[in-house]
């Protein structure tokens, strides 16, 4: 694993100098909350991917799924979950509002460390 850099090599307001190197800047270590992939059939309409605003669902574009999460830079926002066609569906089915870690929805939220996928 590269060696992460410390706060006195980011520069000030941790800016991006170059482009295409966001990928260096491994934030997901910030999260309180991340998505899990729950028991409902994902659709795959990738709402998710596209309001992410860290470009962190993993779609196959070959098969045109989303395939996961890329947890080195979700920050764990939650868009994902709120956005999800799927889970409003399994909300207004169960007729009562569910928690964010609830596992009958398609994406779930759960605080860091509690659950493993």
């Amino acid at each position: 694993m590269a060696q992460l850099k410390g706060w006195k090599e980011i520069p000030i307001a941790g800016i991006i100098l170059e482009a295409g190197n966001a990928v260096e800047y491994r934030t997901g270590g910030w999260r309180a909350f991340r998505p899990v992939r729950g028991e409902a059939e994902c659709i795959h309409c990738f709402q998710c991917w596209l309001f992410c605003p860290d470009s962190s669902i993993l779609v196959d574009a070959e098969n045109e799924k989303m395939i996961g999460f890329d947890l080195d830079h979700c920050k764990g926002c939650g868009i994902c979950a709120r956005v999800c066609p799927v889970n409003e569906k399994v909300i207004r089915n169960a007729g009562t509002k569910l928690a964010r870690d609830d596992a009958r929805l398609c994406i779930r939220i759960v605080e860091e460390g509690r659950v493993k996928e």
